[in-house]
Protein backbone atom coordinates (compact mmCIF):
# COMPACT_ATOMS: atom_id res chain seq x y z
CA UNK A 1 0.00 0.00 0.00
CA UNK A 2 0.99 3.66 -1.03
CA UNK A 3 0.13 7.03 -0.68
CA UNK A 4 1.15 10.31 -1.68
CA UNK A 5 1.99 13.21 0.44
CA UNK A 6 -0.94 14.83 0.51
CA UNK A 7 -2.70 11.95 1.91
CA UNK A 8 0.01 11.54 4.43
CA UNK A 9 -0.63 15.20 5.58
CA UNK A 10 -4.29 14.46 5.64
CA UNK A 11 -4.04 11.32 7.86
CA UNK A 12 -1.26 12.66 10.19
CA UNK A 13 -1.03 16.21 9.71
CA UNK A 14 1.22 17.34 12.64
CA UNK A 15 3.88 14.44 11.67
CA UNK A 16 3.92 15.84 8.33
CA UNK A 17 4.33 19.21 9.09
CA UNK A 18 7.93 18.55 11.20
CA UNK A 19 8.86 16.51 8.60
CA UNK A 20 8.47 19.40 5.94
CA UNK A 21 10.31 21.33 8.11
CA UNK A 22 13.24 18.92 8.96
CA UNK A 23 13.20 18.25 5.21
CA UNK A 24 13.11 22.48 4.41
CA UNK A 25 15.73 23.52 7.29
CA UNK A 26 18.27 22.41 4.63
CA UNK A 27 18.62 22.36 0.48
CA UNK A 28 20.37 19.02 0.31
CA UNK A 29 19.17 15.77 1.56
CA UNK A 30 20.33 12.02 0.63
CA UNK A 31 18.79 9.49 -1.46
CA UNK A 32 19.08 5.86 -1.53
CA UNK A 33 18.61 3.82 -4.47
CA UNK A 34 18.96 0.42 -5.87
CA UNK A 35 22.01 -0.37 -8.42
CA UNK A 36 21.78 -2.97 -11.09
CA UNK A 37 23.16 -5.08 -8.54
CA UNK A 38 20.84 -4.82 -6.07
CA UNK A 39 23.66 -3.11 -4.06
CA UNK A 40 22.81 0.45 -2.25
CA UNK A 41 23.12 3.91 -3.96
CA UNK A 42 23.35 6.98 -2.15
CA UNK A 43 22.87 10.35 -3.83
CA UNK A 44 22.77 14.18 -2.79
CA UNK A 45 19.52 15.51 -4.01
CA UNK A 46 17.05 18.42 -3.23
CA UNK A 47 13.14 17.55 -2.67
CA UNK A 48 10.36 19.73 -2.97
CA UNK A 49 6.95 19.78 -1.37
CA UNK A 50 4.26 21.33 -3.77
CA UNK A 51 0.83 20.81 -4.65
CA UNK A 52 0.29 17.69 -2.26
CA UNK A 53 3.13 15.87 -3.72
CA UNK A 54 6.70 15.42 -2.67
CA UNK A 55 8.84 15.83 -5.66
CA UNK A 56 12.34 14.67 -6.87
CA UNK A 57 14.20 16.05 -9.51
CA UNK A 58 17.44 14.96 -11.16
CA UNK A 59 19.80 15.42 -13.82
CA UNK A 60 18.83 13.69 -17.40
CA UNK A 61 20.52 10.25 -16.68
CA UNK A 62 22.08 10.65 -13.42
CA UNK A 63 23.16 7.30 -11.94
CA UNK A 64 19.79 7.86 -9.46
CA UNK A 65 17.53 8.47 -11.85
CA UNK A 66 18.79 5.62 -14.04
CA UNK A 67 18.31 3.19 -10.81
CA UNK A 68 14.67 4.62 -9.89
CA UNK A 69 13.87 4.15 -13.71
CA UNK A 70 14.69 0.51 -13.42
CA UNK A 71 13.77 -0.20 -9.93
CA UNK A 72 11.69 2.93 -7.95
CA UNK A 73 11.87 2.04 -4.52
CA UNK A 74 13.68 4.73 -2.50
CA UNK A 75 14.61 5.79 0.68
CA UNK A 76 14.91 9.44 1.95
CA UNK A 77 16.62 11.52 4.71
CA UNK A 78 16.20 14.62 5.89
CA UNK A 79 19.85 16.11 6.27
CA UNK A 80 20.87 16.49 9.86
CA UNK A 81 22.17 19.56 10.14
CA UNK A 82 25.53 20.26 11.97
CA UNK A 83 26.31 19.84 15.28
CA UNK A 84 25.00 17.24 17.50
CA UNK A 85 21.19 18.53 17.90
CA UNK A 86 19.38 17.18 15.02
CA UNK A 87 16.94 20.03 15.71
CA UNK A 88 13.66 18.07 15.13
CA UNK A 89 14.70 14.66 14.76
CA UNK A 90 15.60 12.33 12.18
CA UNK A 91 13.70 11.96 9.29
CA UNK A 92 13.71 9.62 6.65
CA UNK A 93 10.93 8.67 3.97
CA UNK A 94 10.46 5.25 1.81
CA UNK A 95 8.64 4.63 -1.01
CA UNK A 96 8.83 4.45 -5.23
CA UNK A 97 9.15 7.12 -7.52
CA UNK A 98 7.27 7.83 -10.41
CA UNK A 99 8.73 9.22 -13.52
CA UNK A 100 6.60 12.20 -14.46
CA UNK A 101 6.35 12.12 -18.30
CA UNK A 102 3.28 14.53 -18.58
CA UNK A 103 4.52 17.79 -20.42
CA UNK A 104 2.14 20.23 -18.61
CA UNK A 105 2.34 18.15 -14.78
CA UNK A 106 7.02 19.16 -16.01
CA UNK A 107 6.04 22.60 -17.46
CA UNK A 108 4.11 23.41 -14.21
CA UNK A 109 6.93 22.21 -11.83
CA UNK A 110 9.39 23.63 -13.99
CA UNK A 111 8.14 27.45 -13.52
CA UNK A 112 7.90 26.55 -9.83
CA UNK A 113 11.40 25.64 -9.30
CA UNK A 114 12.97 26.63 -12.31
CA UNK A 115 15.86 23.57 -12.29
CA UNK A 116 18.31 23.31 -15.29
CA UNK A 117 16.90 21.79 -18.69
CA UNK A 118 16.13 18.99 -19.29
CA UNK A 119 15.29 17.08 -16.15
CA UNK A 120 13.91 13.73 -14.50
CA UNK A 121 10.93 15.07 -12.60
CA UNK A 122 9.79 11.58 -10.30
CA UNK A 123 6.24 12.05 -7.94
CA UNK A 124 6.67 9.87 -4.71
CA UNK A 125 4.59 7.23 -3.45
CA UNK A 126 4.92 6.69 0.10
CA UNK A 127 5.17 3.49 2.00
CA UNK A 128 7.07 5.01 4.88
CA UNK A 129 7.85 7.81 7.08
CA UNK A 130 10.02 7.88 10.75
CA UNK A 131 10.95 10.23 12.69
CA UNK A 132 13.39 9.70 15.22
CA UNK A 133 14.32 12.17 18.83
CA UNK A 134 15.29 12.15 21.85
CA UNK A 135 12.70 13.77 24.66
CA UNK A 136 14.18 15.09 27.74
CA UNK A 137 17.09 13.86 27.51
CA UNK A 138 16.00 10.72 28.82
CA UNK A 139 13.68 8.60 25.79
CA UNK A 140 14.44 8.04 22.45
CA UNK A 141 11.25 8.24 20.71
CA UNK A 142 10.65 6.62 17.15
CA UNK A 143 7.39 7.44 15.21
CA UNK A 144 6.64 5.77 12.29
CA UNK A 145 3.77 6.03 10.26
CA UNK A 146 2.92 3.56 7.19
CA UNK A 147 -0.29 3.91 4.74
CA UNK A 148 -3.84 2.87 6.02
CA UNK A 149 -2.50 2.95 9.81
CA UNK A 150 -2.06 5.21 12.59
CA UNK A 151 1.51 6.84 13.29
CA UNK A 152 3.27 3.81 15.92
CA UNK A 153 5.18 5.71 18.91
CA UNK A 154 8.13 3.70 20.49
CA UNK A 155 9.90 4.87 23.79
CA UNK A 156 13.30 3.38 24.59
CA UNK A 157 15.51 4.68 28.05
Amino acid sequence: MTANWSAFTTAEPDLAKVVEERFGAFTHHTLATLRKDGSPRTSGLEVRFLNGELWLGMMPRSLKALDLLRDPRFALQANPGEGQSMGGGDVRISGRAIEVVDAATKAAYGEEVEPPEPFHLFRTELTEVVRTYVEDDKYLVVQVWKPGEPVRTLKRT
